[in-house]
């Protein structure tokens, strides 16, 4: 029971931190109006895939359980690389891997006004780094790079602390 407690512990932190970077993603388009670019949208599924991995694993016979919690440390490793990838498009080392790097805002209940709504330019290019807090110079990008190894150190000192004898 004990083991089952701490497996689900570490799940849950992987399902809270998906529901804090989507959560954030979600306030700045909706709240803020800063609508997202096309790196934006892609760095968010592997958020979406931990929330998915945290709730299966307590599920799942313990051993298989821990199988999904170890297999967050992939999904994280994506998640850093579309972070840098997008973090070295901001700071134009590199071009942006994606040839439509923007996405439209498009409203409208049928056809025609939702063509009528969209861009003559894109909205929002990958190369302009989107700041959320004044002054400080660092975008959303690289604050996402971060808060994934945060994340990655937590499951990985999380899956440590489960007792080696519990690992069957």
């Amino acid at each position: 029971m004990k083991k089952t407690m701490r497996l689900s512990t570490v799940a849950l932190f992987m399902i809270l931190a998906g529901f804090a970077a989507l959560g954030v993603a979600w306030w700045t388009q909706h709240r803020l109006g800063i609508m997202p670019c096309e790196l934006c949208l892609w760095e968010r599924w592997p958020w979406r895939v931990l929330i998915v991995l945290g709730v299966v694993a307590p599920v799942l016979p313990a051993r298989m359980g821990r199988g999904a919690l170890w297999a967050c440390v992939p999904v994280l490793l994506a998640a850093e690389g579309l972070a840098i990838c997008h973090a070295g498009v901001e700071w134009k080392w590199w071009p942006s891997p994606f040839p439509a790097c923007h996405a439209a805002h498009v409203v409208g209940r049928t056809l025609a006004e939702r063509w009528a709504s969209m861009p003559l330019v894109p909205s929002k290019p990958c190369d302009a780094p989107t700041y959320l807090i004044p002054g400080l110079p660092v975008s959303m990008a690289v604050m996402g790079a971060v808060f994934v190894l945060v994340v990655l150190a937590g499951l990985c000192v999380g899956m440590g602390r489960i007792k080696k004898s519990n690992w069957i």
